[in-house]
């Protein structure tokens, strides 16, 4: 069993239906990238899966670690390993990012961090993730740069340390060396703490920095290519056109011999 199992995903926004039956497992420990063009209901499922009270779940489910999590709070749902880095982080201007994660951290124990451990964790993520100690006495993402936004995520990623996280369009606006970092820490995070990952993008720039096993295309709401690192290289040659037309002659050729028409792996 997966540790995130999601089944027959539907969801609705503002009467309209976005995700149209996602069906995707992860577990810790892997690294799966989920690409798509613009409006494929991405970051809706990013949403979704953390919560979001924006997003009406109509039909499937949404299991984590053997427990429905498919109507949990967005607290609960941190609480129990799962972690979503923004596309659009909010700055919290007066709360320093030291203070935060240590206020992050608290929520999830029953009693609080002490600071002789807190310290030694924060350190520890620092050395991990080469971020500058000076980073954490900073407002958190008051006046950060696209880059500095990422980096102070992927440091919440190292000291929460969650059992999978969603890194929706984390590449979003960032230069070169910045996503260089930003993966790195990724991929780090992967082979110390066994981070299990889900990286949602329409680019592959990315995935050359760290490398999914798995990689799902998502195209009008349904998961319809799945594949390895292949598929990235595929998409770099050909783009999304192609692939949208083999999979509506696909899928025509499904509705013709009154066959569904699953996700085809390449």
């Amino acid at each position: 069993m997966a540790d995130l199992e999601i089944t027959d995903l539907h969801v609705r926004t503002e009467e309209r239906e976005i995700l149209r039956g996602v069906n995707l497992e992860i577990s810790r420990g892997e690294i799966h990238a989920l690409m798509g063009p613009n409006g494929s209901g991405k970051s809706t499922l990013a949403n979704t899966l953390l919560g979001h009270p924006s997003y009406e779940i109509t039909e499937g489910s949404i299991t984590f670690k053997g427990e429905d999590i498919t109507e949990a709070e967005p607290h609960e749902r941190a609480k129990a390993g799962l972690f979503l880095a923004f596309q659009y982080p909010v700055s919290i201007p007066g709360v320093s990012v030291a203070n935060f994660l240590r206020m992050a951290i608290n929520a999830k124990r029953e009693e609080p961090i002490q600071v002789k451990e807190f310290r030694n964790q924060l350190q520890h993520a620092i050395e991990l993730l080469d971020v500058d100690r000076a980073f954490t006495s900073r407002h958190l993402n008051d006046g950060f740069s696209g880059g500095e936004k990422k980096r102070a995520e992927i440091l919440q990623m190292a000291m929460l340390a969650p059992d999978i996280a969603i890194l929706d369009e984390t590449d979003s606006g960032l230069d070169i060396d910045a996503l260089r970092t930003v993966a790195e820490g990724v991929q780090r995070l992967h082979d110390e703490q066994g981070l299990g990952a889900l990286i949602i993008t329409h680019y592959q720039r990315i995935l050359h920095y760290v490398k999914p096993q798995f990689v799902h295309i998502l195209m009008d709401g349904r998961i319809v290519l799945e594949g390895g690192v292949e598929l990235v290289e595929r998409l770099e040659r050909e783009g999304y056109d192609q692939i949208r037309q083999e999979v509506g002659a696909s899928a025509a050729a499904a509705v013709a011999t009154g066959n569904s028409s699953p996700p085809t792996h390449v």
